[in-house]
C-alpha cells in the first residue's frame, strides 16, 4: 500500500531561516527518484537545488516561485510504495518510515522522514498547492453532511477562528502581523491546513498600504504625483542591504589611498605568462598577483586581519588568512571567500579565483564558500573607475581597494613618462589600529606593486 509522505525546507545552514521558491523542477504528477533535485531556491546566501529524500509521485506543491517559505515548511508531498494513486491516511496512524535517501547535508541535502502523511483521494485532479481548511475547535457533534443549496457563484471564505491561537507558520510572522497592526483572525492562510504564511501577511500588509490608483513616491512640480516600482529586498540583495547597512552602523571606518606605478608588476605578468617550457604554467591574473601582495602585507600587519567582538569588547586577531573578494554577477554583489589564501602561490590563488568566480555567475556557491571571510580584496577597477571608499564587509576589520590600472604620465627616475598608473585604497576599522598601522599597511602594498621583487622577501 502506498503512502504519502511530507517533504519540508531543510535546515539550509549558516543561520539561514527561509529561501525563496525560484523554479520548480518537477510538476504534481511527476515520478521523482531519490535525491532528485525538486526545487531551486535562493536564500541569501545563494542558489542552491533542493534534492528530495523521497522516490514516488508527486502528488502536491506547496509556495508558487517567487514566493518565500521559511525553514520546516513543507515543500512537496510524495507518493511512495506499490500504488501511489491510492493513498488513505488511517486516522491516528503512526507516521511512515522513510523510503528516502536518509541524507543530511546542511543546506542541501535531505531530511529524514517527517511525522505525518496527507490523504490523497484516488482519481482525485492535482493542484499545485493543497490549502486545506484550517482546524476549527473540537466540536461538540459529528459534522452533518453537506445540504445541496442553489447553484452560485462561489465565493472565498474567510477563516474563522473562535478561539484559541490561529495557526502562524513561525512567531517573526505573528510579530510582522502585530507590528502593522493586522488581526491574524481576518487572513486567508495559503499554507497547508490553512497555516497563515508570511507571504499571506505581506500581501495583506501590501494591500492596506497601496491607495488606488498609485502611491506617490516623490513630490512633483504642477501637483503632479510621480508613480514608481517596488522591489523587495530580498534574497542575495537583501542580505547585502542589511550587512552594510549594519556596517555602516557598527564600524567606525576611515579610509586612506595611494597611487602607485603598477608598470613593473604588469611586466612581471607578463613574463609570467609568456614564460615556456619548463617555466610554462597556468595563466596568472592580476587580481591573483594582488591577492599575493595582500596575504604578505597581513603578514606584517596582522592587526588588520581581525574583527572586534563587541559584546565582549575585545580585538579578535586571526592567524588565517580567508580572502574574501567581490564579485558582480546578475543576482547582485557576493563575496565568494578563497580559504587560507595566505598560504597559496600566484598560480594557486588564480585557479581558486577562476572557479569561485564562475560558480558565482552560475550562481551556485554554497553558503560556506560565502562566509568566515577575515579580510576582502575589491577591485573595483573592472569597472572602469580610478577610486572609490567601500564599506568595510562585516565583520571584517578592512577591505583592499583597487582601481583600474591605466596610462598616465608619471615621473619616472626624475623624468616625466607614460606608466600604467592604480590607486589603492584601505577602507579600515579605526578600532582595531590607527593610521600608522594603516598607512604602513598600504604602503608596503603599494612597494610591492611598484617593486614586485619586495615579494622576493616573504616566498
Amino acid at each position: 500500500m502506498a503512502q504519502v509522505l511530507e517533504f519540508k525546507l531543510p535546515d539550509l545552514g549558516e543561520g539561514l531561516t527561509e529561501a525563496e521558491i525560484v523554479r520548480w523542477l518537477v510538476q504534481v504528477g511527476d515520478v521523482v527518484a531519490v535525491d532528485q533535485p525538486v526545487v531551486e531556491v535562493e536564500t541569501a546566501k545563494a542558489l542552491v537545488d533542493v534534492p528530495c529524500p523521497y522516490g514516488g509521485v508527486v502528488t502536491a506543491r506547496f509556495g508558487d516561485e517567487g514566493s518565500e517559505l521559511p525553514v520546516g515548511a513543507p515543500l512537496l508531498t510524495v507518493a511512495v510504495g506499490a500504488d501511489a494513486s491510492t493513498v488513505v491516511e488511517a486516522p491516528g496512524a503512526a507516521p511512515a518510515e522513510s523510503e528516502g535517501s536518509g541524507n543530511v547535508l546542511v543546506g542541501y541535502g535531505t531530511t529524514a522522514a517527517p511525522a505525518r502523511r496527507r490523504r490523497v483521494r484516488p482519481n482525485a485532479p492535482s493542484a499545485q498547492s493543497a490549502p486545506a481548511a484550517p482546524p476549527a475547535p473540537a466540536p461538540a457533534a459529528p459534522v452533518p453532511a453537506p445540504v445541496p443549496v442553489a447553484p452560485a457563484a462561489p465565493a472565498p471564505v474567510k477563516p474563522v477562528h473562535a478561539s484559541g491561537p490561529v495557526p502562524v507558520i513561525s512567531p517573526l510572522v505573528r510579530k510582522l502581523a502585530r507590528d502593522h497592526g493586522l488581526d491574524l483572525r481576518e487572513l486567508t492562510g495559503s499554507g497547508p491546513e490553512g497555516l497563515i504564511m508570511r507571504a499571506d501577511v505581506e500581501r495583506a500588509v501590501a494591500g492596506a498600504a497601496a491607495p488606488a490608483p498609485a502611491a506617490p513616491v516623490a513630490p512633483a512640480p504642477e501637483g503632479q504625483a510621480l508613480k514608481g516600482h517596488r522591489t523587495p529586498l530580498r534574497g542575495v540583495r537583501g542580505a547585502v542591504a542589511d550587512k552594510l547597512s549594519r556596517s555602516r552602523r557598527e564600524i567606525p571606518d576611515a579610509t586612506c589611498w595611494v597611487d602607485a606605478d603598477a608598470t613593473e608588476l604588469m611586466r612581471a605578468r607578463a613574463a609570467m605568462n609568456g614564460a615556456t617550457g619548463p617555466s610554462a604554467g597556468p595563466k596568472i591574473s592580476v587580481l591573483a598577483l594582488l591577492a599575493r601582495v595582500c596575504t604578505a602585507a597581513l603578514a606584517r600587519y596582522p592587526e588588520l586581519n581581525a574583527t572586534v567582538d563587541t559584546e565582549r569588547r575585545e580585538i579578535v586577531r586571526f592567524d588565517e588568512v580567508h580572502l574574501g573578494f567581490a564579485a558582480q554577477t546578475e543576482r547582485g554583489l557576493v563575496v565568494p571567500v578563497v580559504r587560507d589564501a595566505h598560504a597559496r602561490d600566484a598560480e594557486s590563488l588564480s585557479a581558486e579565483f577562476a572557479r569561485l568566480t564562475d560558480a558565482a555567475r552560475t550562481g551556485s556557491l554554497t553558503p560556506a564558500q560565502l562566509t568566515g571571510g577575515t579580510f576582502t580584496l575589491n577591485n573595483y577597477g573592472v569597472f572602469g573607475v580610478d577610486g572609490s571608499t567601500p564599506i568595510i564587509n562585516h565583520p571584517e576589520a578592512a577591505m583592499l581597494g583597487v582601481g583600474r590600472i591605466v596610462p598616465k604620465p608619471w615621473v619616472h627616475d626624475g623624468e616625466l613618462a607614460v606608466r600604467q598608473v592604480v590607486q589603492l585604497s584601505l577602507t579600515f576599522d579605526h578600532r582595531v589600529c590607527d593610521g600608522g598601522t594603516a598607512g604602513g599597511f598600504l604602503r608596503y602594498v603599494a612597494d610591492c606593486v611598484e617593486q614586485p621583487a619586495v615579494l622576493l622577501r616573504t616566498l
